[in-house]
């Protein structure tokens, strides 16, 4: 049995535009991390993503090699695409030696069964996101909308995350947090006793009796204060670390 730990982040929201965001990020890959079994990233690795096209820029490029360097050291590589990022494919698989998670994707490892989301279609209050989120998810949609020019993509990416700001950020209105119904359904229908999601920004260990749901929390080292951490599954259990 492998008793090498396995890693949780989620929520980097990731762009040229944060580089010591980046900088913590390259760190906890070159050097936190080296003692891994592997490492899980639960969504919104990118800031956003538009098609896997995108890996022609060079900061997609240095990312994606960053990552592939966990394979070459034996370190598995699980990639859950979020809600800014839900159009990785396949191209970013391959140049990231990484595996696609399709959620919510239950994990059997050192007697422990888990449940990772990326937590966003736990929020089910939030009845305007979760039509827009099915609508987006659809494959026929995201068909569609890949085969439009990328500066028309870029475009509607931008225009997205300004209506994001103008509200305060989702995850902070009334609606933005996941439900107990939710989570207990998807505890009930994965076996599992552990749920790890992140989405949310609002870290924290939830108890429900004999289960647990970690929230991991988002990353940010370029503007107001700064903060990180990640979930470190081992022998000796589960905890988190701030970075």
């Amino acid at each position: 049995m492998d008793s090498r730990p396995l890693y949780f982040i989620s929520d980097l929201h990731l762009s040229a535009a944060t580089p010591k965001t980046y900088a913590a990020f390259a760190h906890f890959i070159e050097t936190t991390v080296d003692d891994a079994r592997a490492v899980y990233i639960l969504g919104d690795l990118f800031d956003y993503w538009v098609g896997d096209e995108m890996l022609s820029a060079p900061f997609a490029q240095q990312l994606s090699a960053q990552l592939r360097t966990l394979a070459e050291r034996g370190i598995a590589l699980y990639v859950m695409p979020g809600n800014r990022d839900f159009l990785l494919g396949a191209r970013f698989e391959a140049a990231a030696g990484a595996q696609l998670l399709e959620e919510p994707a239950a994990v059997e490892a050192l007697n422990h069964r888990f449940v990772l989301t990326h937590g966003d279609a736990l929020c089910t209050e939030d009845r305007a996101y979760q039509r827009f989120r099915r609508c987006v998810r659809c494959r026929a949609v995201q068909r569609f909308f890949l085969r439009w020019p990328m500066l028309i993509r870029l475009i509607l990416a931008d225009c997205i995350r300004a209506l994001s700001r103008m509200q305060k950020q989702p995850y902070k209105k009334k609606g933005g947090d996941v439900t107990l119904e939710a989570v207990m359904q998807l505890f009930a229908q994965s076996g599992a006793s552990i749920m790890i999601h992140g989405h949310t920004h609002r870290p924290a260990r939830h108890q429900y009796d004999t289960a647990v749901r970690w929230v991991l929390s988002d990353w940010d080292f370029d503007g107001g204060a700064a903060r990180g951490a990640y979930l470190r599954l081992d022998r000796e259990g589960i905890r988190s670390i701030s970075l």
